[in-house]
């Protein structure tokens, strides 16, 4: 687990692609975020289920250790309810919002995706 502290809210990022987890980490950090990285679903939701501070959640659909994003991020909200969930995915977002059924709170960014555009929707649900 890292930890870059910021400012403007905590983040966890959980994402098993080293590369996409720094680049959105090092994003967060630059707005002003803290970002807590995890590299699969069962140390993110052991982060999740700790008295740590989340603000959002930001999560890849398909990670390794038998726990996908979206069992992830069902538990996540099942702990703290109102908790923003983020899903970043190779996917179609079409078809991850028709999957998951996306509830108030949560959206899709479809990777790749453009730095400016994952920022703007970070602070929309953080300051939604």
């Amino acid at each position: 687990m890292q930890i870059a502290q910021g400012a403007n809210g905590t983040v966890l990022v959980i994402d098993d692609e080293p590369t996409i987890r720094m680049l959105v980490a090092e994003s967060l950090q630059e707005h002003g975020y803290t970002a807590i990285e995890a590299d699969n679903g069962p140390d993110g939701l052991r982060i999740l289920q700790s008295n740590a501070r989340i603000d959002l959640l930001v999560t890849d659909v398909g990670l390794p250790g038998g726990l996908d994003g979206r069992q992830v991020a069902d538990a996540a909200r099942e702990a703290r309810p109102g908790l923003k969930v983020l899903v970043i995915t190779r996917f179609a977002g079409n078809v991850v919002v028709a999957e998951w059924l996306l509830a108030a709170g949560m959206t899709v960014v479809t990777k790749p995706f453009d730095l400016s555009i994952f920022s703007q929707k970070v602070r929309s649900l953080i300051n939604g």
